[in-house]
């Protein structure tokens, strides 16, 4: 019997979503301490900005009564006084406070608000001052698997995986079976939508690489924070920082000469303005386009997720006024309605990273008609 495809897909929307709705919705009854629940509006404000940061573990239940914490550890990988320390993040027993603390090789380790810290020597716990701030430990350079780690790790794990397999289908002569059927669509979209009408039929094959990469690895990284896993790696800044870098450094070494003249010396307009507006060029490349790139992207991200779980949050904060079965139901199907949008904002987001990308590409390298 063949089904038709439409509520197919309209069937795995919903799916996704309340897959994404049970996997947020069971933290905010979560404890926040030792068996103490989150209930009110400020402990629920720091449990979902505690929930968008990133972290050296995946955190999965925590037990109300005796205030265990169930989660999968993550490799700790650390560089202190004494050279380099490894081990797991199950050592640190999960504990928020900072008072667990770790001796590996004679150094001393604890983490603090999900940041590691060496505590001093002969220190034997962590002393605070009034904004609790540690006065007896310092940072350290963490190179640790973190959950965005992790996240990007299986982001590039899928994306070889996928154009594995259709870049094989194609070498075959075969038509694209499988996950090759759904990228040859996309790759077209990506080829006939974006790069060919902002950087040109003559010079956009050199860039499709990078713009392929960058549409599907934030496609996917944001398809995954949709997940109950907890995924935010879009939402990190340093993420975006790196991507806009990455586009701002491929422009800016991929510029013409005709670019540079047009930036640095620019033809046709009075010598006393030159100057000024070959620094407002260079500002606008250097600093105003890649900070648009990763605010954009960074701010959309972060502000779904805060949305999402805000939302699912309705059900303890207006449960005294409209009782528990009102209060819940209102906040499953406005975070139900949310997650779907989500589910598209996490395609646009990408497409708009991407189609700016290439737009910032294709005006470095056009050729000015002067003449003209």
């Amino acid at each position: 019997m063949k089904i038709a495809q439409k509520p197919i897909k309209s069937y795995l929307l919903i799916l996704m979503a309340l897959t994404t709705l049970f996997g947020y919705a069971k933290e905010p009854s979560q404890s926040h301490g030792e068996g103490e629940k989150v209930d009110t509006p400020e402990e629920i404000r720091e449990y979902i900005a505690h929930h968008l940061k990133d972290s050296h573990d995946f955190h999965f239940y925590t037990h109300n009564e005796s205030g265990t914490h169930y989660s999968f550890p993550l490799p700790v990988i650390v560089w202190t006084s004494e050279g380099l320390k490894t081990f797991m993040s199950s050592e640190f027993h999960h504990d928020d406070a900072g008072h667990v603390v770790v001796e590996k090789g004679g150094v001393k380790l604890t983490k603090i608000h999900s940041k590691i810290y060496e505590l001093d020597q002969n220190a034997t716990s962590v002393n605070f001052d009034e904004e609790h701030h540690p006065t007896n430990a310092h940072r350290v350079l963490d190179f640790s698997i973190t959950k965005s780690v992790f996240g990007m790790l299986l982001a590039g794990l899928l994306l070889l995986l996928g154009f594995g397999a259709l870049a094989r289908g194609y070498k075959r002569g075969h038509v694209p079976k499988g996950i090759g059927r759904v990228l040859e669509p996309l790759v077209i979209y990506v080829r006939d939508e974006i790069a060919k009408p902002n950087i040109g039929e003559k010079k956009y094959r050199k860039f499709m690489g990078f713009l392929l990469t960058v549409f599907f690895f934030i496609w996917i990284l944001n398809l995954l924070g949709l997940t109950p896993l907890g995924f935010n790696v879009t939402g990190q800044i340093a993420v975006t920082v790196c991507l806009a870098l990455f586009t701002m450094v491929i422009y800016m070494f991929s510029g013409s000469k005709d670019f540079w003249k047009h930036t640095l010396w620019m033809p046709g307009v009075p010598v006393i303005l030159r100057p000024i507006l070959a620094v407002i060029e260079l500002v606008g490349f250097i600093v105003i386009k890649p900070f648009s790139l990763l605010v954009r992207l960074f701010a959309n991200m972060t502000a779904g997720h805060f949305v999402v779980m805000s939302l699912i949050a309705l059900m303890i904060t207006m449960k005294e006024a409209f009782g528990p079965v009102a209060s819940t139901g209102m906040s499953l199907v406005l975070a139900l309605f949310i997650s779907v949008i989500e589910i598209l904002v996490a395609f646009l987001q990408a497409f708009i990273f991407t189609m700016l990308s290439s737009l910032f590409i294709g005006m470095a390298v056009e050729e000015h008609d002067d003449h003209h």
